[in-house]
């Protein structure tokens, strides 16, 4: 009997919405979980592990994988620094029948529909604006100006909710893990 083909889903929403503390409790409730680890050129944040949170490539490592097609996807974000999906690990997983969860912005998102079109998008949305401010501002990792792109970002990524499957509210933390395992059929 072989194995059946795996499934992408995508988690994707607007900055400080709690992609990663959504993400980091599922990983902890299901650890068979196969969740694609993004690369990116951005620093890493206190607590941060390379190849757990994210690959932490120079410009040079991330270009090499953009021409070499070693990405599934890949963005800019914020006008800064850029993120992307290492493709080898997402196709084998899937290939061995896993379901994979990539946790991206909404521009590779999009090119992830584009080009694994039966791949399921989840996308997370805040309670209310004013609580995604407020997360924001209290994780403390960003400057006042920084705060600042990311929101006029959000809401450019909030308006684009129509475009996914499904949209899953972060309100309470346990209940929006539940709905997600429940939608990503772990």
């Amino acid at each position: 009997m072989t194995e059946s083909p795996g499934r992408v889903v995508v988690l994707s929403g607007p900055t400080a919405v709690g992609k990663g503390t959504v993400m980091a409790h599922l990983r902890r409730l299901h650890p068979e979980a196969y969740v694609s680890v993004s690369a990116t050129t951005r620093p890493s944040r206190p607590g941060e592990v390379n190849g757990v949170h994210y690959w932490f490539l120079s410009d040079e490592e991330f270009d090499d994988l953009v021409d070499n097609g070693g990405l599934l996807e890949w963005a800019t974000v914020h006008g800064a620094a850029r993120y992307g999906t290492p493709r080898r690990p997402v196709e084998e997983a899937v290939a061995a029948g896993h379901t994979v969860i990539l946790e991206i912005d909404l521009q590779g998102a999009r090119q992830i529909k584009a080009s694994w079109p039966s791949a399921y998008l989840i996308f997370l949305a805040p309670p209310s604006r004013e609580e995604l401010v407020r997360r924001l501002r209290g994780r403390g990792t960003e400057s006042p100006e920084e705060q600042a792109r990311r929101l006029r970002t959000a809401e450019e990524e909030l308006a684009a909710q129509d475009e996914f499957d499904t949209v899953v509210v972060n309100d309470e933390l346990g209940q929006t893990v539940n709905k997600l395992v429940e939608l990503s059929g772990l």
